[in-house]
């Protein structure tokens, strides 16, 4: 079970255990990790559970699909390391992966 921490805009760190297979956003919900909002549940059909990957985490997250890259235009503050975390699913490779949720959402 990979363990992934989730930073807030004020630099709060919460680390949370995670099942395989399930998305980063599922993982945050489950776990009440604050500033993902998750609206449409995890569909991609908003930016209200956006998230900046750590740089060095980029090659392993890999990048967004057009459709994500789309619905990140919702987002504020949008970076080159930006996220959908409902389109990030958890891999035995992720573990230590951190997110940093940004002071608002979309």
């Amino acid at each position: 079970m990979p363990q992934i921490t989730f930073v807030d805009h004020t630099g709060e760190k919460r680390t949370v255990s995670a099942d395989t297979g399930a998305t980063v956003m599922e993982v945050a919900i489950k776990n009440g990790v604050p500033g993902i909002v998750a609206e449409c549940g995890g569909a991609c059909a908003c930016a209200t559970c956006h998230v900046y990957v750590d740089e060095s985490w980029m090659p392993t997250v890999g990048e967004p699909s057009h459709m994500e890259e789309d619905m990140l235009d919702f987002a504020f503050e949008v970076k080159p390391t930006s996220r959908l975390s409902c389109q990030i699913k958890i891999t035995d490779a992720m573990e230590g992966l951190t997110v940093t949720t940004p002071e608002r959402q979309g």
